[in-house]
């Protein structure tokens, strides 16, 4: 019984916001409004929670001083003197944005910067043309680089023969903007039905009851 209530709870929900979608009746939106007022409400307890496991797993790592014990505290510290700048000062108190431009500004550039590298590594492994996809995708990205960039547009004018920079001097950049808007709009298109196409499987498997991991079980 415990599992059946769950599965019966959400069948309903889920089915009750796929029809609500397509049925636009006053009183289906007002309860969908109502659905979405309860989630908020549901929303803060999970945050509850969620604050709840953060800091009882970081305490427990310090306690066993288990490896890397160390960060634990700068969470636990950098959370703690957060909620209290938000707390005592308001969400949008000058102590809270002190903290946001001077500490989390900073820390978002850095971790923004240091993937630059990998990005440049995984750039290098996936244009080596060795395929002829691959070989494609590198003749593509030096195209819109090419196109992109000043000096792009700088190499156009100086080193083409003249009468065919004359005649199309923006030719780099054209051919960059095509690629970006046509074959990299439609593979975009493409990637987001696949997901999307994906997202409604799974949501029909957890309506229907096929999955159930969300209680702790295993699928049937």
């Amino acid at each position: 019984m415990r599992r059946q209530i769950p599965l019966v709870i959400c069948f309903i929900c889920g089915m009750f916001m796929l029809v609500q979608s397509f049925i636009p009746h006053p009183v289906l939106v007002s309860v969908y409004e109502g659905v979405l007022r309860w989630a908020m409400v549901i929303g803060v307890f999970a945050v509850a929670i969620g604050i709840g496991t953060l800091v009882r797993l970081h305490y427990r790592r310090i306690a066993r001083r288990s490896p890397r014990w160390i960060y634990s505290i700068v969470v636990l510290a950098g959370f703690l003197v957060t909620a209290a700048a938000g707390i005592i000062g308001g969400p949008r108190g000058k102590w809270i944005d002190w903290i946001s431009e001077n500490v989390l500004v900073p820390l978002d550039a850095t971790m923004f910067s240091l993937l630059a590298f990998f990005m440049a590594s995984a750039a290098y492994r996936a244009f080596r043309a060795r395929t002829m996809e691959a070989t494609l995708l590198l003749a593509a990205a030096i195209i819109v680089m090419f196109g992109s960039v000043p000096i792009g547009d700088f190499l156009w004018q100086h080193i083409v023969p003249q009468s065919l920079a004359a005649k199309v001097p923006f030719l780099p950049e054209a051919v960059a903007e095509w690629i970006m808007s046509v074959p990299n709009t439609a593979a975009r298109r493409g990637i987001m039905i696949g997901a999307a196409l994906g997202a409604i499987g799974t949501s029909l498997k957890i309506i229907l009851g096929i999955e159930r991991t969300y209680l702790g079980g295993e699928k049937i």
